[in-house]
């Protein structure tokens, strides 16, 4: 198994995809004319790292905290952003100490190696110190846990991006909801989503996500701190959509998954997509997000990459329990944490609160916690009623 972080083919393709430079010859175009153009404006939208933010906390352990954290201390590496400082915390000790003299996340994120340059700090204290900016990559179902231990340490002031993907179960609320009613209202939350498989990111295969936040300079920020020469980041301010999109299209893989297993044909899959794409959004608009946000990155590019990636876990549990496994064999075939399980439960109560019709989450509702078979909650959807589309 290959551990470099640097083949000769990933840093031949890195620098195919690198931003052009400025040009250190002289221009042409008069100053006058520069300024009319905007010329200069556009040049500092692409080239100023003055915003860049250079002392980086990572709250998890996990496959994406770990690929954010190569990503980042490369950079810290580079002359796109040198003095970048990025630390990674994890809520169990030894486990982090395993990452640590492994130089691998071997449980999570096996066979890419993470730079030197990360350093591993498991004290709740001195993780927090001199940070500003906190990625927090804990599996949404944790998230309270996590950040209760961790709120007499973290800044007021400083902003955090959210990684995870879900909804606390019984308080029906998203990622940076969760911080907010831990952290208090005035912190500062932005979201970090898309379809961005970690496995990818670690081979720097091309990438597109999206920044989520209602304050569009802190977007920017974290815009530049996380773009990448093979990872392209969006803005974006609609926060309740983005969060809705990137939990729910979780179910939806499991289902997707589902249909893999049983071997359902690319039919099936694409009937799969588009209705859960349809309900996704009836729900999310409900809740008051924007139509638009679940036609874009976060809401079909994400539900697409979940649903038809091997390396996605939901939709590889969902496979799981196509070929015949029952639900508790396939969620102990993985370490990792199946979102779409726990977000379902959330879903579904989220579904009857605001009146919508969900017919395919509450039928892996029904195979997830009804022991409904499999076949007969694909047999009754399409014995549904026939409607206009």
């Amino acid at each position: 198994m290959n551990l470099n972080f640097h083949s000769t083919k990933d840093y031949e393709y890195e620098q195919r995809l690198q931003l052009p430079r400025k040009q250190t010859q002289s221009n042409p175009i008069s100053a006058q004319k520069r300024a009319k153009t905007g010329i200069d404006a556009v040049r500092n939208t692409q080239y100023d790292m003055r915003d860049m933010f250079k002392n980086i906390s990572i709250i998890g352990d996990g496959a994406m905290a770990t690929a954010l954290s190569m990503l980042l201390s490369e950079k810290g590496d580079s002359s796109a952003s040198p003095g970048m400082t990025v630390k990674m915390w994890g809520y169990d000790r030894e486990q982090l100490k395993e990452i640590e003299q492994a130089g691998e996340n071997k449980k999570f994120l096996p066979g890419y190696k993470i730079p030197a340059s990360v350093v591993f700090e498991a004290d709740d204290q001195r993780i927090m110190a001199d940070a500003d900016l906190i990625v927090s990559a804990v599996p949404c179902q944790f998230m309270r846990s996590v950040w209760v231990r961790l709120k007499n340490y973290t800044p007021k002031d400083v902003p955090i991006v959210s990684v995870a993907k879900g909804i606390e179960n019984d308080t029906l609320l998203r990622p940076t909801q969760i911080l907010t009613d831990v952290l208090g209202k005035d912190v500062k939350c932005t979201i970090l989503s898309g379809p961005t498989i970690s496995d990818e990111l670690a081979r720097k295969l091309p990438a597109t996500a999206c920044v989520a936040c209602e304050n569009k300079e802190l977007a920017k920020d974290v815009q530049y701190t996380f773009n990448a020469p093979w990872l392209r980041i969006y803005t974006n301010t609609d926060i309740v959509g983005v969060e809705l999109a990137g939990a729910m299209k979780n179910i939806i893989a499991i289902a997707a998954g589902i249909i893999d297993g049983m071997g359902l044909g690319d039919n099936a899959k694409a009937a799969l997509l588009s209705r859960g794409l349809a309900e996704i959004t009836r729900l999310g608009t409900a809740c008051g997000a924007r139509s638009q946000t679940f036609a874009g990155l976060t809401g079909l590019g994400d539900l697409v990459t979940t649903c038809i990636s091997p390396k996605g876990r939901n939709r590889s549990f969902g496979e799981r329990v196509g070929k015949g496994q029952t639900v508790d064999e396939a969620q102990r075939a993985t370490e990792s944490v199946i979102e779409g399980i726990s977000t379902c439960k959330s879903v579904i109560a989220l579904a009857r609160r605001y009146n919508v019709e969900m017919p395919i989450t509450q039928a892996v509702y029904e195979v997830l916690f009804e022991n409904k078979p499999v076949h007969r909650a694909i047999k009754d959807l399409m014995k549904r009623r026939l409607k206009s589309e």
